[in-house]
């Protein structure tokens, strides 16, 4: 398995973690000009849970793939945290700003995989 695939694992796991919902995988490999491989998005209910689940991503990516963000943006109003893992990038959403920027819409050429929730 490839890094970049355990990658997008501990970035799953860490949003699991901390009940992160509605989990899409982007694989943008097939799409020419993306600044980016893979995207990886998801949502929490409150600023409070958007920003437990980025440390919980920080955490299980540091753990298993000794691999940190080059930068983390949004942390301050925690409505839409972007992560910057290079070949990955994790956006964290509360519901209606996932909503109104529909990330998914916008590469819909994208192959998208969508990860069951845990209850």
């Amino acid at each position: 398995m490839n890094e970049t695939k355990i990658l997008i694992e501990k970035i799953t796991e860490g949003i699991q973690e901390k009940k992160g919902k509605n989990i899409v995988i982007a694989d943008l490999t097939n799409i020419g000009d993306t600044i980016c491989k893979y995207l990886v998005i998801c949502q929490g209910n409150s600023p409070s849970q958007i920003t437990a689940i980025v440390d919980s991503i920080k955490d299980f990516t540091r753990k298993g793939t000794d691999i940190k963000p080059f930068a983390i943006d949004g942390l301050r109003n925690a409505e839409w945290v972007a992560m910057d893992y290079s070949d990955v990038l994790v956006h964290v959403f509360l519901p209606e700003t996932r909503y109104f920027y529909n990330l998914e819409n916008l590469w819909a050429d994208a192959k998208l995989t969508t990860i069951p929730d845990i209850d």
